[in-house]
């Protein structure tokens, strides 16, 4: 089929133009773009038939999954493909594997790299030894978002086909659309200015970076830790008692910027500043794709008050009340819209650096997943036994942390791009971090 045959699937929405921009910002320095991956370890083999079955339908369902993204003009579309790839592939170990097979195959696909044009916006992976299963689900922005790869496990776990059923594209269009279309023109103008003025305040301090700038990126890499039941409950009521019922991310946010600080206190840099997501989807929408519903809002603090647990935290949580204060969050929905009709570098250039100084803004990138949706549910015979996070990064800050809570524990993912660290400082900075979390 010519690119004149070619029949567009579906447009992109401000949301996913945010996400978009950082697959630029990743591929320009030669990466695989912003990948991203689930991994389920399983206690077994999965039934490899039923497996395939269930994803051949969840391709019929939403068959964007076979879509290939491309630009016309200035904007990107999703466009149909003459033909429609296998999105599963099973990877067997043989007898003389090593020990690291799994994880070697994991980053194997997570460094992977492909044309935008070329690769498949979501596909799926079993990577199988004698003893243990790993399921990754890998795909790339802005296909969808991590609620919607979480939403997209639970389809696939869930057995009956009358609920299965009620998973859908969302009926309604971008929200970022609907909520801009509440305001008057003039409105939209006064949020702009609030986010810009916001922007510029946070960039009056230098971010730390801490990663090796010197070194080229060359390939992601990833640690994970999962915390046990007693240590999990500790945290939680930790971080009830220093920010509140609602101000779990904040809480892990002002842990890891203090871990960071006590790896070299005299980094570069006058403040730690985190990039964390907003979500205008409901909790209970059942849209596993064209779910791109988020934007970005800073955690910043400056390095003179690390030093002091009780002040960093007031401090996070004064930062965090002024934004739902002044709707900050919705201050940005104008300047999404607007830089969307940006190129691809301009809108991600405007995302990372500082104004003024062309300073990285960003410390590092920060995720927190919650509570997933797959902990109490089989996988096709097999029982989860953990579940890891994996994502690209740009570098700098070439360094991300990633939590969720899965069977009732918390469990940490730290991604990083090499040689800008290595294992060893990550090993170092997660002991400082499980002290940090666990600090009465």
């Amino acid at each position: 089929m010519s690119d004149s045959q070619q029949k567009i699937v579906q447009g992109l929405n401000p949301a996913d133009y945010f996400t978009l921009a950082m697959d630029e910002e990743i591929r320009q320095e030669n990466m695989p773009g912003s990948l991203c991956g689930f991994a389920l370890e399983l206690s077994k083999q999965p039934d490899l038939e039923v497996l395939q079955q269930r994803i051949n339908e969840f391709g019929l369902k939403f068959p964007l999954a076979y879509a290939s993204l491309q630009q016309k003009g200035k904007r990107f579309f999703w466009y149909e493909r003459a033909e429609s790839p296998n999105l599963f592939k099973h990877y067997a170990a043989k007898k003389n594997d090593t020990a690291d097979f799994h994880k070697t195959v994991l980053l194997d696909l997570i460094n992977e790299k492909h044309d935008r044009e070329a690769i498949l916006p979501i596909s799926f992976h079993l990577i199988s030894s004698e003893h243990k299963s790993v399921f990754l689900l890998r795909w790339i922005h802005p296909f969808c978002d991590a609620r919607s790869a979480d939403l997209i496990l639970k389809y696939l776990c869930t057995e009956s086909e009358q609920q299965r059923e009620k998973f859908d594209f969302p009926k309604l269009d971008s929200l970022v659309n609907r909520q801009l279309a509440k305001y008057k023109w003039w409105q939209k103008i006064a949020l702009f200015f609030k986010a810009k003025r916001y922007i510029t305040s946070l960039d009056t301090l230098p971010s730390v970076i801490h990663a090796d700038t010197q070194q080229t990126p060359e390939r992601l890499n990833y640690q994970t830790y999962s915390l046990t039941l007693e240590q999990t409950q500790r945290v939680n009521k930790l971080a009830r008692q220093q920010v509140g019922l609602t101000g779990t991310s904040l809480y892990y946010i002002g842990c890891f910027m203090r871990a960071l600080y006590r790896m070299n206190p005299e980094q570069a840099g006058e403040a730690y500043c985190a990039p964390y997501a907003f979500n205008l989807r409901k909790n209970k929408a059942l849209s596993p794709v064209l779910g791109n519903h988020v934007g970005a809002l800073f955690a910043q603090a400056p390095k003179s008050i690390l030093d002091n647990r009780e002040a960093l935290f007031q401090h996070l949580k004064q930062q965090h009340t002024q934004v739902i204060r002044e709707k900050l969050d919705y201050a940005f929905l104008p300047v999404m819209w607007a830089a969307s009709w940006l190129s691809l570098a301009k809108h991600g250039e405007q995302l990372r650096k500082a104004y003024g100084t062309g300073g990285e803004r960003s410390s590092f990138w920060f995720s927190d997943i919650g509570r997933t949706d797959v902990s109490e549910m089989s996988f096709f015979d097999s029982e989860i036994a953990d579940i890891l996070h994996l994502c690209q990064v740009t570098s700098p800050p070439a360094l991300a942390f990633l939590s969720c809570q899965f069977n009732q524990k918390l469990s940490f993912s730290y991604n990083f791009v090499e040689p800008l660290f290595e294992m060893q400082w990550i090993e170092q900075l997660h002991d400082l971090m499980l002290d940090e979390l666990l600090m009465e």
